[in-house]
């Protein structure tokens, strides 16, 4: 997943719960789903920067390789630079592109 072509603000943004946990009915709920959501974004990210850096990984200590690694650098700055897992996951979440269901509810609905 690209996540530099979400539309995730880069800052922390005030957003009204109300509005937030209309769908769940709850505001921990929406919490959790959320929260949920931004673990999982923040694997996924952590393994493509893991992936990536480890292709300029060097198994003999040159003290001169470690300080003249651009390439290494820059791919650091740009997961840096994108938006944090929770903002994203938020972001999605209102946007309604986040899966989510609560089996206790389900339940009930049957009995």
């Amino acid at each position: 997943m690209d996540y530099k072509k979400t539309n995730a603000p880069a800052t922390t943004v005030t957003r009204d719960m109300m509005e937030l946990c209309a769908d769940t009915g709850n505001v921990y709920e929406t919490v959790a789903i959320i929260g949920k959501r931004a673990n999982q974004i923040s694997v996924e990210i952590k393994n493509d920067l893991s992936k990536k850096l480890a292709e300029f990984a060097s198994y003999n200590d040159n003290l001169e390789e470690v300080f003249e690694n651009r390439e290494q650098i820059e791919i650091s700055r740009y997961y840096e630079k994108l938006p944090k897992p929770d903002l994203i996951a938020t972001q999605e979440y209102i946007e309604g592109k986040v899966y989510y269901r609560n089996p206790a509810k389900e339940k009930e609905k049957l009995q």
